[in-house]
């Protein structure tokens, strides 16, 4: 299969529309009520490619037990018709070289269970929802099928908006799924930038003017550019919602359901999710069309199974007590690091002051401290120099690669 070299003069493409003024506040009207839905005629959209799978012999004439073994093992369940077999080794399967590139760079061995049975269902352009705890891989699990798929379509064009569109819940994991991105499209001259509230507008929005293939977004900012004129989505064809109950839970259905009106019907949809309750069901029948499921451990949880977890429950008054109990106990084990989940800002902020105060090299992050602190308090984080992280749910997921 030969894949489409996306290396060209980068240089001789301009940007569109207006600079980097800014839009009213979505604060006091409806997310996105300015939107109109576009009346979506099938046969009057350009045609486009979405199914770059041809499996290998290995692949193909690998035995219905290897197989059946393969999943059983991985803890891997599916829902859904011609599921095609899970691609077990790099070997498997052919690869674009810019692609093995980077995995051979990464030092990656074999595939993730999420990413050896889902890259053949993705790469087919199949719709797809893909159920597994933090830590599985499914960044690289969605990157990769949208690299290749990028390879396949027509360049951008003066006003295009991006190809590939990810939606996420915050901008840690945005930021995340970025280097991700960059890592992987690099080779082929795929570009990708990150829309987040929190951040100036301004070097957002000359990405987006510029041309991007790839756009990583917080629903909210990406409302907020769409209803300005700053991009669009009638180029986007490839759709991943990420973290999609975490991002229910935090109240952007509305926003979600106003972008994905924006984007053509026909285009592939991919959603990822720790848990699969009702409300996420209900998104997938409305988003997905004829999609497979696909399942790594258990349906009813969202905790990693490898993890210790104890609870301790007691009194408003004994918190803070036991707390620094806690952090004395943990001490004693080297280059340990500590993340304080708490509920409010304000109690982040006085559990903090009230840590520091007795000599605990203690930092925090909330809603209200600027992308700028956020990023700076996170690598002193990741980096040991300060092993105690006190956090609003803004850092409950994608901190994988800061523990």
């Amino acid at each position: 299969m030969s894949y489409r070299s996306r290396r060209d003069d980068w240089g001789s493409r301009g940007g569109w529309g207006s600079g980097g003024g800014g839009r009213p506040s979505l604060k006091g009207r409806q997310p996105g009520e300015r939107l109109r839905k576009p009346r979506w005629d099938l046969t009057k959209l350009t045609p486009f490619e979405k199914n770059f799978y041809q499996p290998t012999p290995t692949v193909l004439n690998r035995s219905p037990y290897e197989v059946e073994k393969y999943r059983t093992d991985k803890e891997i369940t599916l829902r859904g018709r011609n599921i095609p077999n899970p691609i077990q080794y790099f070997s498997d399967y052919n690869f674009p070289d810019y692609v093995m590139a980077e995995i051979r760079r990464q030092g990656y061995e074999q595939p993730t269970p999420i990413q050896g049975q889902g890259w053949p269902i993705s790469l087919q352009g199949r719709d797809f929802v893909g159920i597994a705890q933090t830590g599985s891989g499914k960044t690289l699990g969605y990157i990769l099928p949208a690299i290749v798929h990028i390879n396949h379509q027509p360049y951008l064009e003066r006003g295009d908006g991006p190809i590939a569109l990810i939606l996420a819940p915050t901008r840690e994991l945005a930021q995340q799924i970025l280097t991700v991105a960059q890592d992987y499209g690099a080779s082929s001259k795929i570009r990708s930038t990150c829309v987040f509230g929190g951040a100036p507008k301004g070097p957002q929005i000359r990405d987006l003017e510029r041309g991007v293939e790839i756009c990583i977004a917080t629903p909210g900012r990406l409302i907020d550019f769409l209803e300005a004129g700053k991009t669009n989505l009638r180029r986007t064809t490839y759709l991943v919602l990420d973290e999609a109950d975490r991002m229910l839970d935090m109240g952007f259905e509305p926003q979600i359901r106003k972008i994905v009106d924006q984007i053509r019907p026909d285009r592939q949809t991919l959603m990822w999710s720790a848990t699969w309750p009702k409300e996420v069901r209900n998104l997938a029948e409305d988003f997905l069309k004829d999609y497979i499921q696909l399942n790594v451990g258990s349906l009813s949880l969202a905790a990693n199974h490898n993890i210790l977890q104890i609870v301790d429950v007691c009194q408003e008054i004994e918190k803070d007590t036991k707390l620094r109990q806690l952090l004395n106990e943990m001490a004693q084990e080297k280059a340990n690091k500590t993340i304080i989940f708490i509920e409010t800002k304000r109690k982040v902020e006085d559990v903090t002051r009230g840590l520091r105060s007795t000599g605990w090299p203690a930092m925090c992050i909330h809603g209200d401290k600027s992308q700028q602190e956020r990023d700076w308090v996170l690598s002193e984080f990741r980096s040991g120099r300060a092993p105690i992280l006190v956090a609003t749910d803004v850092a409950a997921r994608g901190l994988g690669k800061y523990g």
